[in-house]
């Protein structure tokens, strides 16, 4: 039974147990910051677990993409050393949401592991594990199954602390959880290992492949577990382990989904070796970073992209290791799509984009690979012991991009270990530093205070009053802030917008009867607004209602910008294509600054079709509109969620140019697109791998730019004597004009240096057959010494010729030896030999070589060491 086919039965199952099918969400969770990736099925519907979000349907099915690779569920060590762990799976999973709980989620499970319309899988193949209180679930287990007891067993808190058991689950350390039953296949005696709970656990004879999860609880930061609103049930099964189970293999890598992988890995590699584990991490690695990359996430040093960075320098490390030195990571990409595309189109959508992420990042480590495992080798041959100190992996991570578990692997293979305390010491050193260089931020949970959100009023009006609830001043609440004093006010509502989404703060004043303070930014902490302001007049005191006042004009040259930048981003998908996806931005007055997914500069042609595709939607003047709504129906209007960003409930959606832009945005905006003026793109730039950045500008800022331009055009056709027409031409024959020049100069400083070659050949010295010319002409650059050395060399016959210039502090050397003698003297090595006395470096091929030095009062010295050089290689 095929993997797509066992997908399929799962689906087709569970619908007709009246659960309604659920599509893989993506691997990025939505809402929740506390989870890096998606790993597991149940985390798209974390919220309705916890009954923060309501469902038209109280029973789910779903195939969920899952990664685990770092934070608490992270497998990407063991991944090609064992038969069964990935970076990227597929989790078969049925949900039940307050409707059934234990009874009902075991019977299914059992019917459709074993009925003969199902899996048939032979019962006594099947063993199951409870947790060791929930005496409930034994019974089912046993009485209404079936089970025999010698095949059900209890497992308690086998992990060092209360509820810390293999079967009970949590799906991070906060948040739903509950007791769970596992059921476990039994390969046959012939594997090695024993049932769950015994000491052989590990081996592979007994393999888990159901996970029935009891959510009944809601595990809070401080660790008090409390009852969820309704007990629910979270189900999952790994199509990977259930596929070698029923393709009657014992490593998941044997199962169809990965064979198709395993081939186009050793193909590329050029590797015989099929067994090869090397081969398993790459097949493995392929799906978690094509998954990633399709999902929006791009290679970076944090976050979500540096786990997606080490996931693929890992991979390129291992086809390193089985002899491949060229990239080739991303051409499995088509293989993949080939296996997996059916089930998820996405891949075959996307091929050519996740291709070129992948190259692109391929070839920037394969510069840095080979000078780090020298780093390494060298580090290595003075290591005293088993263990690698600290700060040897600290400088390869951060100097070479050297993730540490790659360091980590390649310790591994020579039965080393890292010292990870160390290691740990240098990274928090690094960030304390970070930390100190980062913007001042004020945390008003510290100053024991908490209050509601506030009432954001901006979006309607500019000028309100509000009631001060809260001062803070150096971090601590106070009752006053008064003339010349810097602190934060807390509103119970205000008009200022809070810098968010890449807007930022705004400004004004807060007044009252007789005291006058200047708001100079607006940060939000959970909600709340955090006035930054200084006391120009008088005193404000908690309790005081103040008038405050937004400064009008730059919010609105704000809010253009901020416009605009909707526009260039849905102009950027449009004609750079549907890959392109915001990674920050930063909107003010001034400007706007948009950085995005991109593989590789944009041309000239390509930012002037930008530029005019935006300025087509201002010039067409629709409407903007927003409006509030839930996510389901922001998702059927298509409207973009920005990667990373934590959205509510409720909704604000953002649509432009009748449905050329719609996107999920809280900040403020323009009424409708002719308001914005002008846009105008003033520079494009890479600022990581695989991220580009625009900056561009709007309304009266982009006339000014216009203006300028046109008085730097004016002083042009003035300098020249010409007209704007025929500026073009005046240029071009200038220009023509100066090479001839360039090209005449440079004739005459050769003639020059050569004028009295008579006098200059004269002055080389004889070394047996050789003659030896080693001398400083003075005016020369290095185009002339290069003419002169061949020319020195013809006239001399048999010779080793060094020539000098010093121009600008600095001396530039040229080294030329007859073709004839080239077996007894080399050009680079005689460079090399002169320039390293002048603190210098150089060189080059036998006949002809190049270099310099910064030392001009040693030059004579090195210019006379050229004979004894001559005569020692001579001997």
């Amino acid at each position: 039974m095929k993997s797509a086919e066992i997908r399929d039965a799962y689906l087709k199952f569970f619908e007709s147990k009246g659960h309604t099918i659920v599509p893989s969400s993506s691997l990025i969770p939505g809402n929740d910051p506390t989870l890096l990736f998606t790993n597991a099925g149940m985390v798209q519907f974390k919220d309705v677990f916890l009954g923060a979000d309501k469902r038209p349907y109280t029973r789910a099915v779903s195939s969920q993409r899952c990664v685990r690779a770092g934070g608490k569920h992270n497998d990407l060590e063991n991944v090609g050393y064992t038969a069964r762990h990935h970076t990227f799976f597929e989790m078969l999973g049925n949900f039940s949401f307050g409707d059934y709980f234990k009874r009902d989620a075991i019977l299914y499970a059992w019917e459709f592991l074993t009925s003969k319309d199902w899996l048939n899988i032979p019962g006594e193949k099947l063993w199951v594990t409870v947790y060791a209180s929930d005496d409930e679930a034994y019974d089912i287990w046993q009485k209404e199954v079936g089970v025999p007891a010698d095949r059900i067993i209890r497992i308690g808190d086998n992990k060092g602390a209360p509820y810390a058991s293999d079967n009970f689950w949590a799906m991070g350390d906060t948040g739903p959880c509950g007791p769970c039953t596992e059921i476990f296949y039994d390969h046959g005696a012939d594997i090695w290992g024993g049932p769950p709970g015994s000491p052989e656990e590990d081996g592979d004879r007994y393999i888990e492949i159901w996970n029935n999860v009891f959510m009944q609880f809601n595990r809070t930061p401080d660790g008090v577990l409390h009852n969820l609103p309704a007990p629910s049930v979270d189900t999952g099964m790994g199509l990977e382990r259930i596929s070698a189970v029923m393709q009657h293999v014992h490593s998941n890598y044997e199962i169809d989904l990965f064979q198709h992988l395993l081939a186009a890995a050793a193909e590329a590699t050029g590797t015989q070796d099929t067994e090869n584990k090397s081969l398993r991490v790459i097949a493995d690695h392929i799906r978690s970073c094509a998954f990633l990359v399709s999902d929006g996430v791009t290679p970076s040093n944090e976050g979500r992209g540096y786990v997606l960075r080490r996931i693929i320098r890992r991979a390129i490390r291992h086809g390193n290791q089985l002899g491949q030195k060229k990239p080739f990571f991303h051409t499995l990409v088509k293989a993949l799509a080939e296996v997996m595309g059916e089930a998820y189109p996405e891949l075959v959508k996307n091929r050519a984009h996740i291709e070129r992420v992948l190259l692109q990042e391929e070839e920037q480590f394969e510069k840095t690979l080979d000078k780090g495992m020298l780093v390494l080798e060298e580090a290595l041959a003075k290591l005293q012991g088993k263990v690698i100190p600290g700060q040897v992996a600290f400088t390869l991570h951060d100097t070479y991009g050297f993730p540490l578990d790659l360091t980590n692997d390649i310790a591994r293979e020579r039965d080393l270990t890292i010292d990870n305390e160390g290691y740990e010491k240098a990274m928090d050193e690094q960030r304390n530093r970070a930390r100190a260089a980062g913007a001042f931020k004020v945390d008003y949970t510290a100053a024991g205070l908490d209050f509601s959100a506030t009432e954001f009023l901006g979006y309607n009006s500019l000028a309100e009053t509000g009631k001060i609830i809260a001062l803070l001043k150096g971090g601590a609440g106070v009752d006053r802030l008064n003339e010349g004093d810097e602190g934060v006010v807390v509103l119970d509502r205000s008009p200022f917008y809070a810098e968010s989404g890449g807007q930022v703060g705004d400004t004004g004043y807060f007044t009252t009867g007789y005291s006058r303070f200047e708001v100079r930014d607006c940060h939000k902490q959970n909600g709340v607004h955090l006035h930054i302001v200084h006391g120009l007049k008088g005193s404000l005191s908690v309790g005081d209602v103040v008038n405050a006042d937004v400064d009008s004009g730059l919010r609105q040259a704000t809010i253009l910008n901020h416009s605009a930048t909707h526009l260039l981003h849905a102009a950027l998908r449009k004609i750079l294509g549907e890959h392109v996806a915001q990674k920050g931005s930063l909107v003010d007055s001034e400007r706007l600054r948009f950085d995005f997914s991109h593989f590789e500069a944009i041309t000239a042609e390509q930012l002037k079709s930008i530029e005019s595709l935006v300025n087509d939607h201002i010039r067409a003047n629709s409407p903007i509109i927003t409006e509030d709504c839930s996510m389901d129906e922001a998702k059927v209007k298509g409207a973009m969620a920005l990667f990373g960003e934590k959205y509510g409930d409720r909704v604000r959606v953002l649509t432009m140019g009748h449905g050329f832009s719609i996107e999920l945005c809280g900040g403020t905006h323009a009424s409708r697109t002719g308001d914005i003026g002008l846009f105008r793109i003033v520079s494009e730039s890479g600022v990581a791998a695989g991220v580009r950045r625009i900056e561009a500008i709007t309304g009266k800022k982009a006339l000014g730019l216009f203006d300028n331009l046109d008085n730097l055009l004016d002083h042009a056709v003035r300098a020249l004597k010409t007209t704007r027409e025929n500026l073009p031409e005046k240029l071009e024959l200038l220009v023509q004009q100066n090479k001839k020049l360039e090209k005449d100069l440079a004739t005459l400083k050769t003639r020059l240096a050569t004028a009295g070659s008579g006098d200059v050949l004269s002055q080389a010295k004889k070394v047996g057959d050789v003659s030896v010319l080693a001398i400083n002409l003075e005016g020369a650059d290095a185009k002339s010494l290069r003419d002169s050395v061949d020319q020195f060399k013809n006239k001399l016959g048999s010779a080793v010729v060094l020539l000098a210039a010093v121009e600008d502090g600095k001396v530039s050397l040229v080294a030329g030896v007859t073709q004839d003698i080239t077996s007894r003297f080399k050009a680079g090595d005689l460079m090399r030999h002169v320039a390293e006395q002048l603190e210098g470096k150089g060189g080059g091929r036998p006949d002809m070589a190049q270099g310099g030095g910064t030392r001009v009062d040693l030059l004579d010295e090195a210019l006379a060491s050229v004979l004894p050089w001559v005569e020692q290689q001579g001997s």
